[in-house]
């Protein structure tokens, strides 16, 4: 049997693509639940990438919650 592991950020971005919008906190929880924990650094990295290639938009609700939206659904419709 084969387990292909995906990039921590494609896992994060299919997460926030299925909310649509969400908070951080939500996001780390719904990651969790998954089984996957990431440290602070490395999940601000993940979102900040995400930013860079313009797929999602994290913008500050209060001094320690942060929104994340979905800003361009790649994937083609049909």
């Amino acid at each position: 049997m084969i387990i292909m592991k995906y990039p921590i950020r494609n896992v994060v971005y299919e997460k926030i693509r299925q909310a649509g919008t969400m908070t951080d906190t939500d996001l780390m929880n719904a990651l969790q639940k998954e089984g996957l924990t990431l440290a602070d650094s490395d999940f601000n990295k993940t979102l900040m990438d995400l930013e860079i290639y313009g797929l999602v938009r994290v913008s500050w609700v209060t001094k320690e919650k942060r929104r994340i939206e979905l800003i361009a659904d790649s994937e083609p419709s049909s």
